[in-house]
């Protein structure tokens, strides 16, 4: 990446309280979206799914992290393994859906049989190729951690375990917000168009709660709402009192995890978002609910509702997005209270970029 398009000024530590947000440039470049490809989303813990989907022997979900192809697979020794989902023949793909009970992998390309360890099992018509081992052949693969029920994957060593990043989450969820209690409901995904850090930058401040979402500011008590940093973590956190129609009694707990991943926590139910970059000013964001037992019958309620937030949502990002690639915009300065969680994560990609 030419060093031209990232100056010092962009990259420098900023105190909270006289913080600007991230340049303009840094939201609209082709070569920036290259660069945090592999600094940040190749360097980093992905979720990849609940650990529901692989309890059991060749139980196997299918994800993609940094441009990297991967199947998450639960092994006849119970291990877990992320696996590179890309066949050491001519790359052809090897699992192409999450599935149940496989006994192997086996390339859609020329059938080449893999083990649910990585090992290659068989070659058709290699047997007798000229120093062709079927033994010394192996899948590679990348790190893998499992976390209330989450299961998260990277693609280096060179990064904290992921016991650091969820670092007091647990302890704080207690009982009402136990992940591991929930199952797999649905999965709904969204195409916008803005680049992945406007939607993160959105999501950790409730600062625009009370003009972009009258409904969810109705149903959260903004005045009590806080929020709370961690080295690899945010918590925004607000009281409940919407009676049994919407969220119930309680609290809600909203955590994101460097650098795409959020938990929306309710009592009984759980909703995760991943924020997946597709390119320059595009993002997907993945959702999947999960409920506890017996409160699935809150799900078409709260289908209905957070496709009305994801809306506003989109709308005010992509807003945004066309706002930054103006030409207009300069830096504008944060608001300490309200929008401290958007300066951590800005100093977090501002860290990245200095590597």
């Amino acid at each position: 990446m030419p060093k031209a398009t990232l100056h010092p000024a962009d990259l420098a530590a900023q105190p909270l309280d006289l913080a600007r947000a991230l340049p303009a440039a840094r939201y609209v470049d082709p070569e920036v979206a290259a660069l945090e490809r592999t600094q940040i989303f190749g360097k980093s813990w992905q979720l990849a799914g609940h650990a529901a989907l692989v309890e059991n022997s060749g139980d196997h979900l299918v994800c993609e992290v940094a441009g990297v192809p991967l199947v998450v697979v639960r092994g006849d020794d119970g291990a877990l393994r992320a696996l590179h989902n890309v066949c050491r023949h001519r790359a052809g793909p090897l699992a192409t859906c999450n599935g149940r009970g496989a006994r192997e992998l086996v390339c859609q390309y020329h059938g080449w049989r893999y083990a649910m360890d990585g090992r290659l099992r068989g070659a058709p018509e290699m047997g007798r190729v000229q120093d062709f081992r079927v033994d010394a052949v192996c899948l590679p693969q990348a790190r893998v951690a499992e976390w209330q029920g989450l299961v998260f994957v990277a693609l280096t060593d060179d990064l904290p375990p992921l016991d650091s990043v969820v670092d007091g989450i647990e302890a704080r969820l207690g009982v009402a917000h136990r992940l591991t209690q929930v199952r797999h409901h649905a999965h709904v995904a969204y195409e916008i168009g803005c680049d992945w850090k406007v939607y993160v930058d959105n999501y950790l401040e409730g600062y625009h709660v009370p003009r972009v979402h009258p409904a969810l500011n109705a149903a959260l008590d903004y005045q009590s709402y806080t929020t709370e940093l961690a080295t690899w973590h945010v918590l925004q956190a607000s009281p409940l009192d919407t009676g049994e129609a919407l969220y119930g009694q309680g609290e809600a707990l909203y955590y994101w995890l460097w650098p795409n991943t959020m938990l929306n926590c309710l009592p009984g139910r759980l909703q995760t978002n991943r924020v997946v970059p597709l390119g320059t000013g595009r993002c997907r964001v993945e959702f999947d609910f999960f409920y506890a037992p017996g409160q699935e019958h809150r799900a078409a309620a709260d289908a209905k509702f957070s496709d009305e937030v994801q809306q506003e949502d989109i709308r005010i990002c992509e807003a945004v997005q066309r706002g930054l690639a103006s030409g207009s915009y300069a830096p504008g300065r944060l608001n300490p209270l309200r929008e401290s969680g958007v300066w951590m994560f800005q100093e977090l990609v501002r860290e990245a970029y200095r590597s």
